[in-house]
């Protein structure tokens, strides 16, 4: 059994991430498999597209219970993207395109999701700095130089806003500073695409890796 899981979300690039996790001498697999989710020892969850879509499909997948008790237990947890706005309770891109609220997300960290204010061109994409809030293991090696931070590559019209500020790890810069990765414990989420940032992008797979290791041992 593989030590790490890629949920198969049906709406995430799984080629271009499990090729990188590969290059970094993870031993991935992709599922949607209750059983091997929760028999995994870390989980990567990535994801684009509609958080509604994704919502829907992870209940419709039976797989709420597998990935909460993923995180309950300690076991290393990376979200990207959708996947890391899927670990909070509710988008406004479910109001804003139906009117109403539609599914919610894990509810693993508190907060919302919210749509770049008017004004700002969306979606926003490219390469941009993510500049840590503090030192941590994900983000070794990253965060060196004068200004600190390293640039990713991010696609998204929509930020995660924590209710609580321990739970950000990074933040970004494009209009106003928005949180583009945050944290709980053993739970971390990413809005840029690591498999797409080239070397450092690879490093931070490289280093979620380590964390994997260090609990195993």
């Amino acid at each position: 059994m593989s030590s790490l899981v890629i949920i198969d979300s049906e709406c995430a690039n799984l080629s271009s991430i499990y090729k990188a996790a590969r290059f970094v001498n993870l031993d991935p697999v992709i599922s949607d498999n209750p059983k091997i989710i929760s028999a995994a020892g870390a989980v990567i969850f990535p994801g684009v597209g509609s958080f509604a879509h994704a919502a829907s499909l992870i209940n419709r997948k039976k797989l709420t219970s597998s990935l909460l008790e993923a995180i309950a237990a300690g076991k290393p947890f990376l979200g990207i993207c959708l996947g890391m706005q899927l670990l909070f309770s509710r988008s406004e891109e479910t109001i804003l395109s139906s009117g109403i609220e539609t599914p919610e997300g894990l509810k693993a960290i508190s907060g919302e999701v919210k749509r770049f204010p008017e004004g700002l061109p969306i979606p926003h994409v490219g390469w941009n700095k993510v500049e840590p809030a503090f030192g941590h293991p994900l983000f070794k090696g990253l965060d060196s130089g004068a200004n600190g931070g390293s640039y990713f590559y991010f696609t998204h019209s929509y930020y995660v806003q924590p209710e609580k500020n321990e739970n950000i790890l990074g933040r970004t810069e494009y209009g106003f500073p928005f949180t583009s990765a945050v944290i709980k414990e053993n739970l971390f989420g990413v809005q840029f695409h690591p498999e797409k940032s080239g070397p450092v992008g690879l490093r931070l797979l490289s280093n979620f890796g380590k964390i994997i290791a260090d609990i195993k041992d």
